[in-house]
């Protein structure tokens, strides 16, 4: 799995934090997704995938099988 985020559309909702903070943190000033991990382990991908699911502005993407 490879994630991607696409920083101009996120909103800053912060659901990806709650449900994933391996993967994803925020920024202080403005609270943009960050992306800690692009290639996240195994027993993380579950997280991932509900993270982009709920994502408002749709800014998470998954590369499945990559």
């Amino acid at each position: 799995m490879r994630v991607r985020v696409d920083e101009d559309r996120c909103c800053g909702a912060g659901q990806c934090v709650l449900i994933a903070p391996e993967v994803f943190d925020q920024r202080d000033d403005d609270g943009i997704v960050i992306l800690l991990e692009e290639t996240p382990a195994e027993p993380l991908y579950a997280g991932v995938r509900e993270s982009a699911s709920v994502c408002p502005a749709a800014a998470i993407h998954i590369e499945e099988g990559a």
